[in-house]
């Protein structure tokens, strides 16, 4: 917003001749990038629930639309109205009531005359209607004079800007400020459809949105120089296979008639004569051609609802994607319901590509952690830094050609939030999900004590972040108070703990039956998991138990810790460490396991750290063994889980024996669990997430 307040404040000290070769210059650099969404915009084509097609059975609608801004526009009108005359066509002339030119009523009436149409071209087309709410009321009254002096139906904002719940200030009966799709406009956000759709009031009224759908004359003929028609004339045939709204737009300011001098700012007329001529000698009686008046007048009793625009979302996590089921379940709902979604994250192996697409998600990766041990703090935070340089140039970058409309980053660290400061100077909306709070992890991960110089400053990082981010999800109710009494971020916190994605942890036959007793931990390898806990326990009850087997999926700082821990304890063959899996395997790994265990700390980190472990194995069917917690027990009870007091390997060795020694505890507790599971899944939660993604994203929304 301040670069186009900017922009239009200078624009009018600047050359024509600098303005347009600055934006042709822009727009080639754009054209080659916007392949897939230009000119043809790929649903789109989906007409609105309950479309009845078009009066009289006819296949397509053909709607003309002309915007004249100058005196050399006005001169050319007859002209232009001739022509359209010629091939049996009538349009709509768009004026600017207060602009450079006078519109003389003589035009007008002569216009209405022949059945073409007069509407309102913006109020005085110098960019700065849509500026201030306050000023837009004021200014949408002198449009309603002009409205009612024209007689005029319909309204078409300068340079297509777009308020569409502003315009409900204007007493009209349609508006064509928007277009499909078309990425060149200084707002480039299409309504992705071309179908008429109505935009409804607060006030009970409403007004029908037609959307250009074939490419501006100016775009094509002035920035690309195209030599015909051809890109209007595929188009036109692509919108009437799908049996849509064929509008466009002809600048008269831009045609040049037979007789007149070649400019580069203006095109032949015979390049929109042949387009008419096209569409009545290839079409015929096919076409239904309307005016914008009868359009709205069609549409209006349909009440079609506005289509839900895709949005293009950008996450960033400091993980491998696939392997992390809380990143992996936001991206793929987004994904499924039509949105586009790049996700940039750490590579899995060293062959894997820099680019793949997984279930409609493309995942970029942006560096590898493989190798890292991160036992000192200069070894954990200079390749986050590396990482978060690196999407914020990707970012950038991405931004700038295609505009995203949400980015939503994953901490750890609290400080990728600023991966999208770009986008979000530009009105961009961002998410900050607080998977873990860092100062407390920070102080499990590395010893240092609550008063600490490093703490406080993770805690300002912590305040600073949460600042640059529109909503912040944090992963249980726990944190939520603390979070928000230390970052003043009141208000706008939600939490979204780690529900299970019931389409990957879902109930599956088992196809293990080797007569071996499997107990299995998926996840992070740090010391306040409480794997080595977990072996020392282990040792003690597969003492009792020869069939039973531990194994254990994960990387981290603990990982060479616990494996010589495991072989101190004799635990060789009977302890298996295995690399981190997709979250799709190792769901196929734990739904063949006999017991699942989560050994966490009370005494750190882990004592308010919520763990997804739990959930997925109670989705899956599997019984487990937990941690008496306190996050644990805030969300779980006696019956659902075998909880054991923490820290302590004794009792840990316990309920493992008991639970490998009892199959019916196992089955009873597993049913209630897979219950609990079900009512507390993502199916229950991902309405509201995508919700909220819609409802930053609504326009009109200022950042915080």
């Amino acid at each position: 917003m301040l670069g186009r307040k900017f922009y239009y404040g200078i624009k009018p000290v600047v050359p024509v001749s600098i303005r347009r070769g600055v934006r042709r210059w822009f727009a080639l650099r754009k054209r080659s990038k916007v392949g897939d969404v230009w000119p043809v915009l790929p649903g789109s084509e989906r007409p609105p629930a309950g479309w009845p097609g078009w009066p009289e059975g006819k296949r397509f609608a053909f709607v003309l639309t002309h915007d004249v801004e100058s005196q050399a526009g006005v001169d050319r009108c007859r002209q232009l109205m001739e022509l359209e005359m010629k091939w049996g066509f009538r349009s709509s002339f768009n004026f600017i009531p207060e602009g450079d030119y006078r519109v003389p009523r003589e035009l007008r009436d002569e216009l209405t005359g022949n059945g073409f149409e007069v509407g309102v071209h913006d109020l005085r087309h110098d960019g700065r209607l849509f500026q201030g709410r306050r000023q837009f009321a004021l200014n949408a009254t002198r449009i309603n004079g002009y409205l009612k002096e024209w007689g005029a139906a319909g309204f078409r904002a300068g340079f297509m800007f777009h308020n569409l719940d502003w315009l409900h200030d204007l007493d009209i009966q349609y508006d064509a400020s928007t277009f499909d799709t078309d990425p060149f406009e200084p707002q480039p956000d299409g309504v992705g459809t071309i179908f008429p759709f109505w935009k409804q009031g607060s006030n009970g009224r409403g007004y029908v949105e037609l959307p250009y759908t074939l490419p501006q004359d100016s775009t094509l003929f002035l920035l690309f120089r195209e030599a015909g028609p051809d890109i209007w004339l595929r188009k036109l045939d692509w919108v009437a296979s799908h049996g849509g709204m064929a509008l466009v737009t002809v600048h008269p300011d831009y045609v040049r008639f037979e007789g007149e001098a070649a400019r580069p700012q203006t095109f032949p007329a015979d390049f929109y004569s042949r387009l008419l001529q096209y569409v009545r000698e290839k079409h015929g009686s096919s076409v239904w051609p309307a005016l914008p008046r009868e359009m709205a007048a069609f549409a209006a009793p349909l009440k079609t609802p506005p289509p839900r625009r895709p949005k293009r979302v950008c996450m960033v996590t400091y993980s491998s994607y696939l392997s992390d089921a809380r990143v992996t379940r936001y991206a793929e709902a987004l994904a499924q319901r039509g949105d586009h979604v790049d996700v940039l994250s750490l590579r899995r192996h060293p062959n894997t590509p820099d680019v793949e697409v997984a279930n409609k998600v493309n995942i970029i990766h942006v560096r590898s952690r493989i190798g890292k041990k991160e036992q000192e703090v200069t070894e954990y935070v200079t390749p986050i830094l590396s990482f978060l340089f690196s999407c914020a140039w990707w970012i950038a970058r991405r931004h700038w050609r295609r505009p995203y409309d949400l980015l939503h980053i994953h901490n750890i660290p609290d400080f990728l939030v600023f991966a999208g400061a770009y986008p979000r100077m530009t009105g961009a909306k961002v998410i900050l999900d607080i998977h873990d709070i860092v100062p407390e992890f920070y102080s499990s991960k590395f010893g240092a004590h609550e008063g600490s110089t490093a703490v406080a400053l993770l805690k300002l990082i912590e305040r600073v972040s949460s600042k640059r981010a529109d909503h912040i999800i944090i992963s249980n109710h726990l944190w939520l108070d603390k979070y928000a009494a230390r970052t003043g971020s009141n208000g706008r916190c939600s939490v979204f703990i780690n529900n299970v994605n019931t389409e990957i942890f879902r109930p599956r036959p088992r196809t293990r039956h080797d007569g071996r007793f499997l107990i299995i931990f998926p996840g992070g390898l740090q010391w306040h998991q409480g794997l080595d806990i977990a072996l020392r326990a282990f040792q003690k009850a597969g003492a009792q138990a020869p069939q039973a087997e531990f194994h254990i999926y994960g990387e981290g700082n603990m990982k060479e810790k616990l494996k010589s821990l495991a072989a101190e304890l004799g635990l060789n063959g009977k302890v298996k460490f295995f690399e981190p899996l997709p979250v799709r395997q190792i769901a196929e790994i734990m739904s063949n396991a006999d017991l699942g265990v989560v050994p966490k700390r009370a005494d750190s980190f882990g004592n308010e750290a919520y763990s997804t472990k739990i959930m997925e194995f109670m989705s899956l069917g599997v019984p487990v063994v937990v941690s008496r917690t306190k996050i644990d027990q805030y969300y779980f009870s006696d019956s659902i889980v075998r909880f054991f007091e923490s820290g302590n390997d004794e009792a840990l060795a316990a309920a493992m024996i008991e639970m490998i020694g009892n199959p019916e505890m196992r089955r009873q507790q597993a049913a209630r669990a897979s219950d609990y599971a079900a009512k507390n899944s993502w199916d229950h939660r991902k309405d509201e997430y995508l919700n909220l993604v819609d409802q930053l994203c609504a326009p009109g929304r200022e950042s915080t």
